[in-house]
């Protein structure tokens, strides 16, 4: 028997609870232009395609950083290095944006979405795309200029608690 597509195949805390196993990179995605400032911390940021350059990312529906990202129509994807893990943390909660931005240096490249100094790499994006599904937006982004850093270790989010992974093993 085929089960009904809407229902759902689990319920949300299992599923919050086996995707705290899967380990990934975290970011801090930031925008800026007519809609303010905002950024947030995340780990559900992934490439699509490399032709067209493309990633998305992840953001609550509901979420006070939802409405500028969908206003400045342009994102960049920061990943960071354990060094700023301290950062991640003022970007995950409610603290003022304003405190958010003044923890770091900042830059721009092609879109004037802020570019983290010391980011292991930044991905500065336009917004191509999205597509809303359940509590969340899919924002697909068109790369449009990337920064490697020079960091020698990722910091990953795994088992709800930040880890720090060699760049060369």
């Amino acid at each position: 028997m085929i089960k009904d597509p809407e229902a759902p195949a689990v319920d949300a805390a299992a599923l919050r609870n086996g995707m705290a196993l899967l380990a990934g990179a975290v970011n801090i995605v930031t925008t800026n232009g007519p809609g303010g400032r905002q950024g947030f911390t995340a780990s559900a940021v992934c490439s699509v395609t490399d032709s067209p350059s493309t990633l998305l990312v992840c953001v609550r529906r509901d979420s006070s950083v939802g409405a500028a990202f969908m206003a400045n129509r342009a994102f960049c994807v920061n990943t960071l290095g354990p060094d700023h893990n301290g950062l991640a943390r003022l970007f995950g909660g409610k603290t003022p944006v304003e405190t958010r931005f003044a923890g770091a240096q900042w830059s721009t490249l092609t879109t004037g979405a802020p570019v983290l100094e010391g980011a292991l790499v930044s991905f500065d994006c336009t917004t191509s795309d999205f597509k809303d599904v359940g509590t969340h937006r899919v924002i697909f982004g068109t790369v449009q200029a990337v920064r490697a850093g020079t960091a020698t270790a990722s910091s990953v989010y795994f088992n709800r608690a930040f880890h720090s992974v060699p760049t060369s093993c």
